[in-house]
Order: C-alpha cells, then sequence, then structure tokens
C-alpha cells in the first residue's frame, strides 16, 4: 500500500472528524499538507463535522503550513484511523503468533462510528425552573441526604466561569419543599447566581461537613461529559452506549452532562467502576476529562439560565438499569476476561491459599452448602456455626477460626431468631456474659426477603462497611430466582454467591432441603432438591440425612442416663459414694437406683427421679443424622454421626450410630419410606427387650419396675412385650428367663 496515495481514502473512511480534538484536526491538515495532497481534501473531510466546520479556516491554517524543522507526518492518519477501529489495509493479514484475535482497539468497543449519526436533542418542555430542579433531587437524592449547591464564581483570565465551594447544609428534604413554596423564584431558594455563567450542584449527598471526597456518604453516582463532539453526536453516543442514566442534563452551552449509576460500595470499589466506565467512553469516542472522575464533582444545576439558555434535564433513568447490568451488557459484546498465566512462570511463586475457616472443610473466602430434609436442624447447626466462628470453637468436631459473621435469617420471625440463638449458646456451655457475642450481626428478613439478584448488592453494600469473615444465608428457598430444576437459572442464582464471596473476601455459607423420599439410595451430593448445580457450585457440601434409632439404642442412651444421674446425686450427699458403687455398679440404671433408694433421703430421690423423667423425655425425642462431605479444597473424611439433642447438635463420640443405614428408596415408588414387616418389627423389639434383660440381670433378679426404667418406658408396656416372647414368664413382679433361675 502506498500511504500517500491512499491516504484521503483512508481519511475520509476511517477517521471521523467529530471524533478528533482541535490538535488532532489541526494534525490531519498538517500531514496532508506534508504528504503533497490539496488543501481540498483537508476541507472535504472537515465538512463532514457540520457542527464545527467553518468556512475557509482550513484555507487560512493551510497558508501557515510547511515551516516546522519537524513536520507531520502521513502516519499520524493511519494511527488516527486504526485508534478508531479501522483497517488503513483495506484487508486482513495473516496472523502471527504475536497477535491478538480482535484486537486491542476492539475491546469494550460498541459504538459503530461508520455508521453513527447524530441525533437531535430533545428541547426544554415548559421550562419552570423549580420543577426543573426538584425533579433532579427527587431522582438523586433521598429526603434526609445534604446535598452541595453552588450559585457563586469568578471568572478567569480565558473568559471560562469557575465554582467556589459552595454551600452543603440544606438537606434534599429541605430544598424541595422551599422549592415548591418559592412561588417560581429559584434564586430565593439557592441564592442568586451570574446569569452568564449558570449555576452548578453536587451529584452525590455529603455528610454536611464539607465538599470534599472523604465528605461523600454513599458513592451512588459519576459524572460523564465529553464537550469535544457536537452536542447531537453526544447524545447519540450515550444512548447508544445505553449507560445506566439517572439524569441527562443539557449544560446550555456544548455538552451533555450525563449522571451515571455507580452504586459502589466504598471508594475503592468507586475509583474500580468510574476508571472502567471511563474507559469504555474513551473507546467509544467520548473523550472524558479524568477530572471529573471524583465522587464530589460537580455538575450543571438544571432549572438555571447560562447566557440566556436554559440548563435543563433532557431525559431520566435512560439505558440499563444499574451499573452491573450495563457492565453485562458491554461485556456480552466484548470480552475482558483476565489474561492466561504460563504456569513456567508462577509455579516457584504460588499465590498463598486462603487459611482454613473450618478445618479440613472449608477456606475462608469459599462457599459452603449444608442441604438435609425438613427438620433436619438445619437452621440450629448453622447458629452452632455462627457461635463456633464467633467463639473460634469447634462445630460439629470441626475446629473453627474466629471472625464475625453475618447470619442473614429468612425463615424466623426475629423474637424467635434471638431466642434461639440464646437457647443455642447456653446449651454449647458458652456463657454469653463472656463471650464474644458481639461478632455476630443477625439480619432478619422474614417477610422482607427478596430475590437474590436484588438482594445481593444491598448486603454487599452493607456488609462492606464491616469486616466479616463469613456471611451465613438461612434458608436459601426464600430467594431463589428462577425455577431450581433449571441448570442455567440455578447457574445464574449461584453466581450471586460468587459476587458476594468475591466482593467481600469472605465465606458464604448457605443452606438448602432435599427433594422428597427417602435419600439412603443417592449419592450426598445429589440428595439437594433441584438442579445438580446446588451440588457442583459450592466448594463444600455437607448433607445431612436422618438414621434410624432403635428402641434398643434408646434403651442403652436411658440406662446410661440414669446411672450417671444417680451418681450424681450419690457424689452430692454421700462422700463414701465410691465405697457404694463399684464400677460396675456405675454402668447399670438399676443398681444405681437400689443403692439410692437405701442411701438417700425421699426428698432426693423425689428430686432425682423428676431429673432421670426429664432426661429419658430429651432421649425419646432425640433424632440422629449422618454427615457426608463433597469438598473440592480438602481430602475428604469419614462420615460424621450426630445426635440432634434439642437445640443442638452432639457428635456419637460412643459409636452407637457407626453401623445405622440411611433409608433406602422403596423401587416401587411412593414416599420412597418402605414398612418394616411384623416379623422385622417383632425381632427389633425382642432385641430391645433381651438386652434390657441383660444389662438389669447384672443387679440380681429383675423386676418389671427394673425393665421400665432402662427401657424408659411403662410396666404396662414392660408386661406386653414379655408375654409376646416365649422364652420369658412373670411372677409377682419379676421377671424369669424359662429354664433358668434369677438368684439374689
Amino acid at each position: 500500500m502506498n500511504d500517500h496515495e491512499d491516504l484521503p481514502r483512508i481519511l475520509m473512511e476511517g477517521v471521523d472528524p467529530a471524533m478528533c480534538n482541535y490538535e488532532q484536526w489541526l494534525s490531519v491538515g498538517m500531514a496532508l499538507h506534508d504528504s503533497g495532497h490539496p488543501c481540498s481534501v483537508w476541507e472535504e473531510w472537515s465538512r463532514k463535522d457540520a457542527a464545527r466546520y467553518h468556512e475557509g479556516e482550513c484555507a487560512s491554517k493551510w497558508a501557515g503550513f510547511g515551516r516546522s524543522a519537524h513536520p507531520v507526518k502521513s502516519g499520524t492518519i493511519i494511527a488516527l484511523a486504526r485508534a478508531q477501529g479501522y483497517d488503513p489495509s483495506g484487508e486482513g493479514h495473516e496472523l502471527s503468533w504475536d497477535d491478538t484475535i480482535g484486537g486491542g482497539n476492539d475491546e469494550l468497543v460498541v459504538v459503530d462510528r461508520n455508521w453513527l449519526q447524530d441525533e437531535e436533542v430533545p428541547p426544554p418542555r415548559d421550562f419552570s425552573p423549580a420543577n426543573e430542579l426538584i425533579t433532579y433531587l427527587e431522582t438523586l437524592f433521598e429526603s434526609g441526604e445534604n446535598v452541595g449547591i453552588n450559585t457563586e464564581c469568578w471568572q478567569k483570565d480565558d473568559g471560562r466561569w469557575m465554582p467556589t465551594k459552595g454551600s452543603y447544609d440544606r438537606t434534599a428534604g429541605e430544598l424541595i419543599r422551599a422549592l415548591y413554596s418559592c412561588g417560581g423564584d429559584i434564586g430565593s431558594v439557592i441564592g442568586d447566581y451570574k446569569k452568564e455563567a449558570g449555576a452548578w450542584i453536587r451529584f452525590n449527598p455529603l455528610d454536611g461537613k464539607g465538599v470534599r471526597d472523604e465528605n461523600v456518604t454513599s458513592y451512588r453516582y459519576a459524572l460523564v461529559e465529553s464537550d469535544e463532539l457536537s452536542i447531537g453526536r453526544q447524545y447519540a453516543i450515550l444512548r447508544k452506549l445505553e449507560l445506566p442514566i439517572a439524569v441527562l442534563v443539557h449544560s446550555g452551552k456544548k455538552s451533555l452532562h450525563a449522571i451515571v449509576r455507580i452504586d459502589a460500595v466504598s471508594y475503592d470499589e468507586y475509583r474500580k467502576r468510574v476508571d472502567y466506565l471511563y474507559d469504555v467512553c474513551a473507546k467509544n469516542g467520548l473523550k472524558l476529562d479524568r477530572q471529573n472522575r471524583n465522587p464530589s464533582r460537580l455538575s450543571r444545576m438544571p432549572g438555571v439560565t447560562r447566557d440566556g439558555k436554559p440548563q435543563y434535564i433532557v431525559a431520566r433513568n435512560i439505558g440499563q438499569e444499574t451499573f452491573e447490568a450495563w457492565k453485562e451488557y458491554i461485556e456480552s459484546v466484548n470480552d475482558d476476561l483476565p489474561d492466561e498465566e504460563n504456569l513456567a512462570e508462577v509455579f516457584d511463586h504460588l499465590p498463598p491459599l486462603s487459611p482454613p475457616l473450618i478445618s479440613g472443610v472449608l477456606r475462608q473466602g469459599h462457599k459452603m452448602l449444608l442441604a438435609g430434609p425438613s427438620k433436619a436442624g438445619k437452621s440450629f447447626a448453622l447458629i452452632e456455626l455462627c457461635i463456633a466462628i464467633a467463639e473460634g470453637i469447634p462445630w460439629l468436631g470441626f475446629a473453627c477460626a474466629q471472625g464475625r459473621v453475618l447470619y442473614v435469617n429468612l425463615e424466623l420471625d426475629r423474637a424467635s431468631c434471638l431466642h434461639r440463638f440464646a437457647d443455642v449458646y447456653r446449651a454449647m456451655g458458652v456463657n454469653p456474659m463472656d463471650s464474644h457475642t458481639s461478632h455476630i450481626d443477625i439480619w432478619n428478613l422474614r417477610g422482607k426477603s427478596a430475590p437474590m439478584d436484588k438482594l445481593a448488592p444491598k448486603l454487599i453494600r452493607r456488609a462492606a462497611k464491616k469486616t466479616y469473615t463469613a456471611i451465613i444465608i438461612d434458608p436459601i428457598y426464600k430467594i431463589i430466582t428462577g425455577d431450581e430444576n433449571s441448570a442455567d437459572q440455578m447457574a445464574a442464582f449461584c453466581n450471586q454467591f460468587d459476587r458476594v464471596a468475591t466482593e467481600l473476601g469472605c465465606a458464604v455459607i448457605y443452606c438448602h432441603h432435599h427433594s422428597k423420599g427417602a435419600q439412603g439410595g443417592k449419592k450426598s451430593q445429589d440428595r439437594a432438591s433441584g438442579s445438580g448445580v446446588f451440588a457442583r457450585d459450592p466448594d463444600a457440601l455437607l448433607d445431612m440425612s436422618e438414621l434410624p434409632v432403635t428402641e434398643s439404642m434408646r434403651a442403652a442412651q436411658s440406662n446410661a442416663a440414669t446411672a450417671d444421674i444417680c451418681l450424681k446425686w450419690l457424689r452430692r450427699f454421700r462422700p463414701d459414694w465410691y465405697e457404694l458403687a463399684s464400677q460396675d455398679d456405675q454402668c447399670s440404671a438399676v443398681k444405681m437406683m437400689d443403692i439410692c433408694r437405701e442411701h438417700l433421703p425421699e426428698r432426693s430421690m423425689q428430686m432425682m427421679a423428676g431429673e432421670i423423667q426429664e432426661a429419658k423425655n430429651r432421649i425419646a425425642a432425640r433424632t440422629a443424622w449422618r454427615i457426608e462431605p463433597t469438598l473440592r479444597e480438602f481430602p475428604t473424611f469419614r462420615p460424621r454421626d450426630l445426635w440432634f439433642d434439642y437445640p443442638v447438635h452432639r457428635c456419637d463420640v460412643d459409636g452407637a450410630l457407626k453401623d445405622a443405614k440411611v433409608e433406602v428408596s422403596a423401587p416401587w415408588g411412593g414416599n420412597g419410606e418402605r414398612k418394616k414387616t411384623p416379623q422385622e418389627r417383632r425381632q427389633e423389639r425382642k432385641t430391645a427387650f433381651d438386652t434390657a434383660y441383660q444389662a438389669c440381670a447384672a443387679g440380681g433378679r429383675v423386676t418389671v419396675e427394673d425393665m421400665a426404667s432402662y427401657m424408659g418406658c411403662t410396666e404396662k408396656t414392660v408386661r406386653n412385650r414379655a408375654r409376646e416372647m416365649p422364652e420369658y414368664t412373670i411372677e409377682d413382679g419379676y421377671i424369669k428367663e424359662k429354664g433358668k433361675e434369677n438368684t439374689e
């Protein structure tokens, strides 16, 4: 390609004069002059920007070209064309290994400037100064937020008017009320302003103490302004970009002021979002003054005039609804994913892993799902986890790092939730008066929850003000967006947890319910209701399944509890207790009851009996559970068995549940629970009866009362069970095994 010969074509097809500033426009003329082309080429190209073209200006400048010792060459025009996305060669080329597919200039480019046409900016309708400003304030501010306004200014040597610090001591509500009653005299509310200069306003709320960035109380909006293009071209690009514009204000001269939604939770996030916003605008032809990035920046106030022309609201609430939606729109057209990394370059400098939050289960900043059937005590387990993290104590036998935790309660009313925390604290043996209850925040949202895509930004905004180690959301069925059986919809839903974890740098822990029916025939990761995304998405999945508790298990627990209570009362009243109860005696509820009757006063026996009955009631209500893991970051561990002893879960340290099996779904369908046959029920009762009899026989003759005490049932039940079994007889209140004599 001959650059000099093709320069006019490249210029006309590849460089938009409306996208060039004055220096670039001048450089184009110099490059054409140096390349031997006539002034008419520059003139014809300049006419494409009708708003800035002036007849005779090109010829006037042309006469002074050619005197510089360092002339502008044709490469300047080629560079401008490339910067605007044009291929000067008019054809492709073979890619080398170092080439980028699509080219860096195409990233984040949404506007095709070759087909862009100016759009007419709507004129003001029934311009009412007070109404313009009221609309602006009602759109951008809450009633109690302080607003910075400025009507005072001074003039620079170049004729430009510059605003002073202004005022910031009134709220939006106060200003709106005053404007409604001002009778159209806006100056009586904001102060008199210079008609040739106009007035200014700050678009983010202030704390009432100043107008610097540190005085901004909410990083809600940013200013987008470009006065290098025609105002019709500005309007066209702003609309094509679909910027989330809350208010678009005409400056009264040659620019539009777009107040763009940013909704950042911190100053650091604000800076990142505004840098991204300005980068996108620049790549799409809006040359912005980067000094306008500050959150405390002034913008043009609607409702005033400037050299006889109104500053007015052109449009409100246009483009995408939120910054996040706009960013997704931009990135759906362009890919700004992180660059790939070469393993050899990082192999010896690997980044540190996040430390464990729950030892062997979950790292800090990662995600965990606790799944289980209804009434498994999942909420209690998560409250236990809150307390374990706050106190730095184990949870279900797993060591926990200490930190601050937010519990998002979506299911319980406020009073029930707070009482439940207090009950669990006491049941875990932690004295709240000597604990770290201040490390736990509770966000009660029953009746006020929103879908997760709406809740996530609110959660991030609130949580960013505090340093949480973990956020626990209980339960997620209250905030699911979409069909839980749809993989793509649940993937989008679970992405919100990634967003929370990434932006806040904390772990996100949530719970979900099982599908209907028995679960023993499924793998633990397949039991959660809905799409398999729930199993694949979290870094750790802990699944809870109920275990059957036999009568013999409850009988053994009742015997152990009774014996322990008897021993406690003996120790309280008999200093010589160790002489009265041998180690073998201490294992038998029957023997310990006999010893207590002989050596304790009647009043103490009555009180002890009440305590024993209370323990038996708890044992009767106790349920058994097995936790099975699916882990991404740690080796798996053996399933862990638990007793849910309301209101807390306790590990099965005695191994009573190790041989229990999770209920298997019936092959014929139904609810998946196979009923036991009469023979199976009789065998289960016989095993429990034999166990109780052998335990009671260790103390001598076995009475019906002894058996009822051991088995935690009534004497009538014991007699009925004995009649079912031909091996036993009952005589004078004693149970005998046929063929054997009970000894004293």
